[in-house]
């Protein structure tokens, strides 16, 4: 039986907008998403009181087994931002069609919600260091990078569908 996996993952910062352009991807490929961060919400409640009762440990834990049970399915699925911290989930995704969603400083800082996204308490002096920080792991897992920073998120959704089925053709 061959192994079922993403027609693509999207991996990228908080706040890049990788949620809102999952479903468009989706919907235009007439397929599932899968968000992990909604999965580890739906089944443990909100990120941030998860955050402050279990601590960012216990998450990641939370988080690897999403990814892992999300990365058999067949459709879209995005990933947290921090998701790509782990090594293990880095490799899994060698084999993975992985678009980073990139997105500049100026263009996420109206996006920044630091009650819903808890290690961005310092507001974009804290998104800017931990972009910094992950660039290399976006990078390494990166097969291709859309950016959201001044293209609507449309277009840029119709850019992915454009890319997944010429390189499945």
């Amino acid at each position: 039986m061959a192994q079922v996996a993403p027609l693509v993952v999207l991996v990228g910062p908080p706040a890049a907008g990788k949620t809102r352009l999952g479903k468009r991807v989706s919907k235009l490929l007439g397929v599932d998403f899968v968000d992990t961060d909604a999965v580890i919400a739906s089944r443990y409640g909100p990120i941030p009181a998860l955050f402050h009762a279990e601590g960012e440990a216990s998450f990641r834990e939370k988080e690897r087994a999403a990814v892992i049970e999300a990365l058999t399915t067949h459709g879209v699925v995005a990933l947290g931002g921090g998701a790509v911290i782990n090594p293990d989930t880095r490799a899994d995704l060698r084999s993975k069609r992985v678009a980073l969603i990139s997105i500049s400083a100026d263009a996420v800082a109206p996006r920044l919600d630091s009650s819903k996204r808890p290690l961005l308490a310092g507001g974009l002096e804290s998104w800017v260091s931990l972009v910094e920080a992950r660039t290399p792991w976006y990078d390494e897992v990166a097969s291709a990078t859309f950016d959201t920073s001044s293209t609507p998120l449309d277009t840029v959704a119709q850019n992915i569908v454009e890319w997944i089925t010429s390189e499945a053709a």
